[in-house]
């Protein structure tokens, strides 16, 4: 079969994007559920959402899908319906709204993998029916007046650093494997607290809440839909927010504004700031915060080697 996939450049696809009217509303789902044939149903899924124009990125493994999609927002209550009526697995699934508007994606690329998230780890521990309990955002906010709960952040440091719940604490590593090989380790002297842990849309969560009731963690529980969710419900139902800074997404928005708060700084000055960039040299392109002064100071580089190499490739000064 001939391998369904997009015929134009990244450039083409990224003006495209650029240069659209059309309103959208980025989504994010998953689900551990079966998935016998996942490159059959990569295929489908592909000419499903190239019909609705649908850009994004999907994995899809034996295990399961995790999305991140960007819907045109005039067929999205159509397409939605669709989705859930055309694929039994996405029946009951639940749909994260992102928290505003701008344009997220600019290519729409699915892929199959072994696993929906790579641990590395030598047993074979998760059971999508044995992990931590859900909490709603109301139910978070009680948590946060329990002197026995915990809250842990599974995200990556760079995640953390601009925004997280308040005196929530972070493995400082940057991969999903190294955090989750070293969570026991980490936690082990919280064994008898109410361990509560988040993550961007709560699939890392779904694994870290299993591998940590595996290592005998007795009251382990996560937020449902992760910091998403949780700022979308609590808006709602007019509750405090007590996620503050900015939601780190991996898309061409890179952050969602939750609260006032800046809560990074810059690498080079170290002054408040909390704006990634990622280095103008492309073979280090390092994703680093940088404020706007050293932006112009450095060239929007993360240091003086960067520079130095690209004054020597391109011959300028």
């Amino acid at each position: 079969m001939r391998f369904l996939h997009n015929t134009h450049s990244n450039m083409v696809l990224r003006n495209s994007m650029i240069f659209d009217k059309n309103s959208r509303i980025t989504v994010s789902f998953y689900k551990y559920i079966f998935i016998k044939e996942p490159k059959k149903f990569r295929d489908s899924l592909y000419k499903f959402f190239s019909k609705f124009n649908v850009l994004g990125r999907v994995y899809i493994a034996n295990e399961g899908i995790n999305a991140q999609v960007s819907i045109l927002k005039k067929s999205y209550k159509k397409f939605i319906t669709f989705m859930k009526n055309f694929f039994i697995i996405f029946k009951n699934i639940d749909i994260n709204e992102a928290l505003d508007y701008r344009k997220s994606f600019w290519v729409l690329r699915i892929k199959v993998k072994k696993k929906l998230l790579c641990d590395d780890l030598s047993v074979d521990f998760f059971n999508s029916n044995i992990v931590g309990k859900y909490l709603s955002a109301e139910e978070v906010n009680i948590m946060f007046e329990d002197r026995d709960s915990i809250f842990v952040d599974m995200r990556n440091n760079y995640e953390y650093q601009i925004g997280h719940f308040e005196n929530a604490i972070n493995y400082p590593v940057n991969t999903f494997r190294e955090q989750l090989h070293n969570l026991v380790d980490f936690l082990k002297n919280y064994r008898d607290k109410k361990i509560i842990m988040y993550c961007t849309g709560g699939i890392r969560c779904e694994k870290s809440t299993a591998w940590i009731k595996y290592n005998g963690f007795k009251y382990v529980y996560h937020i449902k839909g992760g910091i998403i969710k949780y700022v979308n419900d609590a808006k709602k139902n007019k509750l405090p927010i007590k996620f503050k800074g900015k939601n780190f997404v991996f898309d061409e928005r890179m952050s969602e504004k939750v609260s006032n708060d800046i809560l990074g700084v810059c690498k080079q000055c170290s002054c408040v700031c909390d704006v990634y960039t990622n280095c103008f040299n492309n073979f280090c392109h390092n994703l680093f915060i940088q404020c706007r002064s050293c932006r112009k100071k450095f060239h929007s580089c993360c240091s003086i080697n960067c520079i130095n190499y690209l004054r020597k490739k391109y011959k300028y000064s």
